[in-house]
């Protein structure tokens, strides 16, 4: 079993050491295999040492090796909240197809998350892989059954469209955007219709009680943009990891 965990960590930082690839060239539209990785300061060639996830981001002190420019803190949180996550989830599902479907939804939400932080955009093409992920799992079984996923999905889109046009309506402006009502969806596709809409009341309680304390501590203005899609992933990793047990918690406390 240890030695399962530490093969599941190296694999793990590896793919988040691709993932800040995937991050960083969607948000400049750049292809993720060519050319090789560099700085995104002075775009000088980084060397294999200079490519070590974590550990050459603490050795280099958050800089570049070569024009000394601070590298986003970004890239050091994807190399440690990937493995976490993969961690987490060989807890629960151990070694199975269940543990690849979630962590692949895992990675598709890491990369999405930060996107949408630094540019305030989800991408159609992450959508899109989501999309064909999520419905190849759902013929398979390997998350849930292809019905459940087709709801999930109707639940997810359609409950933040229905959020949107509301908002529309009453207050004149969209209350949420087209990105986050296609993540919703996609993330239906892997999580059945239940889980989902325990998603969506997760990502509103969890983005509430965010957008009181960043108002509280004036880190934001009333009408600051405050995207919506990192909390949604939260939301999905939280379901992902104890979802049956909030539910069950909830039916033993309150039902």
């Amino acid at each position: 079993m240890t030695m399962v965990i530490v093969l599941i960590f190296i694999f793990s930082i590896l793919v988040a050491s691709f993932y800040n690839v995937c991050i960083h060239r969607m948000i400049i539209n750049q292809s993720v295999v060519f050319p090789s990785s560099y700085c995104p300061s002075c775009h000088h060639p980084l060397k294999p040492l200079d490519l070590i996830p974590i550990f050459s981001y603490i050795f280099l002190l958050g800089r570049c090796r070569y024009c000394k420019g601070r590298i986003s803190l970004r890239y050091f949180m994807v190399e440690i909240i990937t493995p976490i996550l993969a961690i987490f989830l060989y807890g629960i599902y151990g070694v199975s197809w269940q543990f690849i479907g979630y962590f692949v939804l895992a990675s598709l939400l890491i990369i999405t998350s930060f996107i949408d932080i630094e540019q305030q955009i989800i991408p159609n093409k992450i959508i899109g892989y989501g999309l064909i992920l999520g419905i190849l799992f759902s013929l398979t079984g390997i998350t849930v059954g292809l019905f459940d996923a087709v709801l999930g999905f109707l639940v997810g889109a359609g409950s933040l469209f229905l959020i949107a046009l509301i908002s529309l309506q009453i207050l004149g402006k969209e209350g949420m955007g087209g990105g986050d009502i296609k993540l919703l969806g996609v993330i239906g596709l892997f999580l059945g219709w239940k889980m989902t809409l325990l998603t969506l009341l997760l990502s509103i309680y969890i983005g509430g009680i965010f957008s009181i304390l960043v108002l509280l501590f004036k880190i934001k203005k009333r009408g600051d943009y405050i995207p919506f899609g990192p909390f949604i992933s939260l939301a999905s990793i939280i379901t992902i990891l104890w979802g049956k047990d909030i539910v069950a918690w909830y039916i033993t406390s309150f039902l």
